[in-house]
């Protein structure tokens, strides 16, 4: 069992055609309604079909039924899977299955009777503690989910020193986790068991966290940062060696990757992109330098596509001597004149205060290509492909085959281009996946650390290709029928042989459904759509004037009905509800306090498979997610 792949920034019945859950039947962990919540349709389905491959797909359904507030529902589930599963089950898996129904358990204490509520603690306690033995104290997630339970449990139950052992154990063994990210919670529950004897040891771990507060109300296992000033970071800062001595990734400087490459004569750097800004392209590459002082001289960077993210610190590179030499894609220029037209207000959210569009306008390449290019740099042979790919037009890939190394880009980019620009090019993507697969890379380097995880090979991309060429084929027959776009999500579609086929595409699956559904309808509708949206004018402040002005709804009678909504964990409605109404009651106060929950609540549930949602409710909510720290490199971790 992969323990770094039981998560990923960064997730059926045999023979299924189309899973449709309005309502699940009767049964252990049945009777709820997922019509409004596909993805946890979507990750039941996967684990009703057979213990997965993947643990993640476990614990990204666990995740999900615990922030909808349907913990009970989910403990039933999974004590129904185990006992369903356990002959064919490994005592470590039998641990997983345990750790989950712990955590979800502890999760509904609150709502048990009184008098019953001390022997279900005592219950879930047994059986973190059996998920321990089974597991040999020696998983990461397992202690980390017995850590967390215990150190919230009131002194009554006596579980201080076990939850201290369980947690310490998680910081020293944090590189059993997946990624550092799982250290955030560590460090709110060890601050919160220290609030009394060390106040400023407690501060000093809340201050690691990024939570404003021992309670606040989620929790965050995500490798994704969020500040105002760097934006949107994926990962912990991180330099590997790909190729031990020949190609380093540098991941957790900003928005992108970067990549270098020494030549095979030792006397040249070649660089892939350029990154988001000029003051996060210089702390990358001098951190290169600090790591492995006696690099080459760089001379060359090639451009996989003319996106903000990937030429916007070209400045810095510029002010190099000797300058290195730019190659990109000769229609460059249409995808720059693009990205300069979309909307600016995600700029700043996504890539940080210090991003200026004056550094993406100003990138000019010394050679553009559009065509099939060799050329050797150093003695190091490069293949430079041109493809349409699945985000932009002037997609490039870089292919070093003497090394089995290809470089390529954001071209399967699960949003299909940026969600707030008009591109996106499925078509594309396709023979792009074909161009991989004939070249059968061993290292798929993609221009995101998450995308580099999961889209990880060629295999991954060969079976992923045939079910979203299903989903299309469903989409646009939902589109000709007159199907709105909320109910193509709620049919929860998952292709046939998805389920029974490659294990390893089930996850990217799920990563781009929502995207790929949301791009061709975009596409393929009008401003008029089926649903008559776009018909009207109407605002969303004039649709708060039908709650307000014609049904007098009182601030009071909204905050309860958005506690409701929060409590049935339908934070998107509430979200809406509460933006219609902006501006119609005093800022702040009972609806102010709400409006920061349900936001943080939508970061919770989005944050291990939808990035750019992160990023968005992040910005909503005000917090600010601190990048973690792994590593002891003083060059690497400042």
């Amino acid at each position: 069992m992969r323990t770094a792949a039981l998560w990923v920034a960064g997730i059926l019945l045999a023979g299924v055609l189309l899973v449709s859950v309005a309502t699940v039947k009767e049964g252990p962990g049945a009777a709820v309604s997922f019509a409004e919540r596909p993805e946890l349709a979507y990750l039941q389905a996967v684990n009703r079909a057979g213990p997965p491959q993947d643990p993640q797909l476990l614990f990204l359904l666990m995740g999900q039924y615990a922030n909808a507030n349907l913990h009970r529902e989910g403990a039933e589930l999974f004590s129904a899977l185990l006992k369903e599963f356990e002959p064919r089950l490994s005592d470590a898996q039998k641990s997983l299955y345990l750790a989950a129904i712990g955590v979800l358990r502890a999760g509904h204490a609150d709502k048990v009777a009184l008098l019953s509520r001390i022997g279900w603690v005592k219950d879930t306690v047994a059986m973190l503690e059996e998920a321990k033995r089974l597991s040999g104290g020696e998983t990461f997630v397992v202690r980390w989910m017995a850590g967390v339970v215990s150190a919230r449990l009131p002194a009554f139950f006596g579980r201080r020193e076990a939850a201290i052992e369980d947690l310490a154990w998680c910081v020293e063994n944090i590189d059993k986790a997946p990624h550092p990210g799982w250290l955030r919670e560590v460090y709110r529950q060890l601050g919160s068991l220290e609030r009394n004897s060390d106040p400023a040891r407690a501060r000093e771990y809340l201050r690691l966290t990024g939570y404003a507060g021992f309670d606040a109300p989620l929790t965050l296992t995500t490798p994704f940062a969020e500040d105002p000033a760097q934006g949107n970071i994926f990962s912990a800062k991180r330099i590997a060696e790909v190729i031990p001595g020949k190609l380093f990734a540098l991941s957790g400087f900003e928005f992108t990757e970067y990549y270098f490459v020494v030549s095979d004569d030792g006397r040249q750097l070649i660089g892939i992109d350029a990154g988001v800004r000029p003051d996060s392209a210089r702390e990358a590459y001098e951190a290169l330098r600090a790591y492995a002082p006696r690099l080459p001289e760089l001379t060359t960077i090639f451009v996989t596509h003319a996106h903000w993210d990937h030429v916007g610190g070209h400045r810095y590179f510029d002010g190099l001597n000797p300058r290195p030499k730019f190659y990109a894609r000769a229609n460059y220029r249409e995808e720059l004149a693009r990205s300069v037209a979309a909307p600016a207000p995600f700029f700043k959210r996504f890539f940080g205060e210090r991003f200026s569009m004056d550094d993406v306008q100003s990138f000019k390449p010394d050679v553009t290509l559009d065509r099939y290019t060799e050329l050797k740099v150093g003695g190091t042979r490069f293949e430079l492909i041109p493809v349409q790919g699945g985000e932009t037009d002037d997609a490039l890939f870089i292919h070093l085959p003497d090394h089995g190394a290809m470089f390529v880009g954001d071209f399967v980019m699960p949003y299909f281009g940026a969600p707030f620009v008009e591109e996106g090019n499925f078509d594309g993507m396709l023979d792009a996946i074909d161009v991989v697969a004939k070249k059968n890379p061993r290292h798929l380097l993609h221009g995101h650390e998450p995308l580099t995880r999961v889209f990880d090979s060629p295999e991954v991309l060969t079976s992923l290709k045939p079910h979203l060429i299903w989903l299309r084929a469903q989409v646009a027959a939902a589109i000709q029928r007159g199907a709105e776009r909320a109910a193509i999500h709620q049919a929860n579609l998952i292709p046939p042989g998805l389920l029974t086929g490659e294990p390893r595409a089930q996850l990217p699956y799920l990563l781009m459904r929502e995207n790929l559904v949301n791009r061709l309808y975009d596409q393929g509708v009008g401003y008029w759509q089926p649903d008559l949206q776009g018909l009207d004018h109407l605002s969303r402040a004039e649709r708060g004037s039908v709650l307000v002005d014609y049904l007098g709804v009182s601030e009071r009678q909204l905050a309860n009905a958005v506690e409701r909504m929060i409590a049935d964990g339908k934070y998107e409605l509430a979200a809406a509800t509460l933006d219609w109404t902006k501006g119609r009651f005093p800022e702040g106060g009972t609806l102010g306090e709400r409006e920061r929950l349900v936001y943080l609540k939508l970061m919770e549930k989005y944050q291990e498979f939808n990035p750019f949602k992160f990023i968005i409710y992040s910005a909503k909510s005000g917090m600010t997610v601190p990048q973690m720290k792994i590593g002891t490199d003083p060059n690497i971790l400042k």
